[in-house]
């Protein structure tokens, strides 16, 4: 454990890649040891690496598009914590098994907006590979995921935006946060995981 806080503590200021390297670490061990910890010692593991590689407020008001402008103080901290947590436990939820994953850096390049995309890939032997690209920005003090591509193309972030623009146009901002909180809840239950490692 200390090697993976020590990491990310480490994390700000460095390059992207590094940035994507922590995590990676990070997630290689919590895959390791997954079973021992359970989901709740998987949440208590990434929670602070993803604290200090993703830039979780910043991805918080853009899931929340042109609404975010109509939040109140209180309702953005209680938005952002929702957000976050969901994320942590879609990370926990989902690298719960471990067959000898590995996992390779395959490249950083330049992006759209002064940003930068830094490509990985999890090796599962015997099952089909799965590539992630991370989109991070100069956060100021560090740099910082706001966006993760599965299969390389498809933005977790924009899904997220769609679908929580549908919520709030017919339930509501109240009914969106209890709406995230059931699917953390759902996910520490082991309902509602994607198939990835």
């Amino acid at each position: 454990m200390a090697v993976a806080l020590g990491g990310a503590a480490a994390a700000a200021g460095h390059s992207p890649r590094d940035v994507v390297a922590t995590l990676n670490a990070t997630l290689l061990d919590v895959l390791k040891h997954a079973d021992t910890l359970g989901y709740q010692g998987r949440v208590e593991r990434l929670k602070p690496v993803m604290q200090a590689t993703f830039d979780l407020p910043f991805m918080a008001e853009k899931a929340l598009g042109t609404r975010w402008k109509s939040l109140g103080e209180a309702d953005r901290a209680r938005w952002i914590a929702a957000f976050g947590d969901f994320t942590v436990a879609n990370f926990a939820a989902n690298f719960d098994h471990y067959t000898g994953q590995t996992f390779e850096l395959l490249g950083e390049e330049p992006a759209a907006n002064d940003t930068r995309l830094v490509r990985t890939r999890v090796v599962s032997p015997g099952e089909r590979n799965v590539d992630f690209a991370y989109r991070l920005r100069d956060a100021g003090d560090r740099w910082a995921i706001v966006d993760v591509y599965l299969e390389g193309t498809v933005s977790e972030l924009a899904l997220r935006r769609s679908e929580y623009a549908s919520a709030l146009e017919h339930q509501g901002f109240d009914a969106l946060v209890a709406t995230v909180r059931r699917k953390i809840a759902d996910l520490a239950a082991g309902r509602g995981k994607r198939k990835h490692p």
